[in-house]
């Protein structure tokens, strides 16, 4: 039987990452980040050659882009080829950069394939995958769909929570210009028909992960 697919959406901040992560743990299912394949490609972008912006729009990906990456929820890495980018994908200026990726409609598609394949490929009973288009563009078939969301206010907040004023600046600067890009791309803050809502704005994160894993029990059942 093939694993179910919990789709969640949601903008920077929103609290997805960590709510997905969590939940997953809760059920026995898989955890999937689907932004770490688009930050990985970017980190390529600025790192390898050949994968230049206008060189991934012809680039066959799925042949040439060696791209690992685990889905155990508590063993978290991400690898391309044999380096492993864990923490090189999260630094500014690949968060900088991976909207131009992510906007050139070659690497969607590739994104979509290659989430499906992982998943597939799992052996698990479920895997929650988590995103910015999952739950209308990826896997739009999905028995449950969760857009999770915060007020920017909240989100930036969370962003910045323990980091130095600078640091802190910059994060704020890099959601707002990633909501402003992304938005161009995929409608994120709006839940599109048959997908559940999911405001953290006033939710703590135990709060967050119930009404997470109330739907998914409501979707399975």
């Amino acid at each position: 039987m093939a694993p179910v697919i919990i789709a969640i959406d949601g903008p920077a901040g929103s609290g997805k990452s960590s709510v997905s992560k969590q939940a997953a743990r809760e059920k026995g299912f898989g955890y999937l980040d689907t932004g770490a394949a688009y930050r990985a490609l970017a980190w390529a972008s600025l790192n390898l050659d050949g994968y230049s912006l206008e060189q991934l729009e012809t680039k066959d990906l799925a042949a040439e882009f060696a791209y690992t990456i685990s889905i155990d929820p508590d063993n978290y890495s991400v690898k391309v080829g044999n380096t492993d980018v864990t923490e090189a994908i999260r630094q500014s200026e690949v968060a900088e950069y991976v909207s131009q990726v992510a906007r050139i409609p070659a690497v969607r598609s590739y994104m979509k394939a290659l989430t499906h394949r992982i998943v597939a490929e799992s052996g698990l009973a479920g895997v929650i995958v988590e995103g910015r288009d999952i739950t209308t563009v990826v896997a739009p078939e999905a028995p449950v769909r969760i857009l999770l969301t915060a007020n920017e206010a909240v989100r930036l907040k969370r962003r910045s929570a323990e980091l130095s004023e600078s640091t802190a600046a910059s994060v704020m600067r890099q959601v707002s210009e990633r909501d402003a890009s992304d938005s161009k791309v995929v409608d994120f803050m709006t839940p599109a028909p048959g997908v559940q809502l999911v405001d953290t704005s006033d939710l703590n994160f135990n709060q967050s992960v119930s009404a997470v894993l109330s739907l998914i029990e409501q979707g399975l059942s």
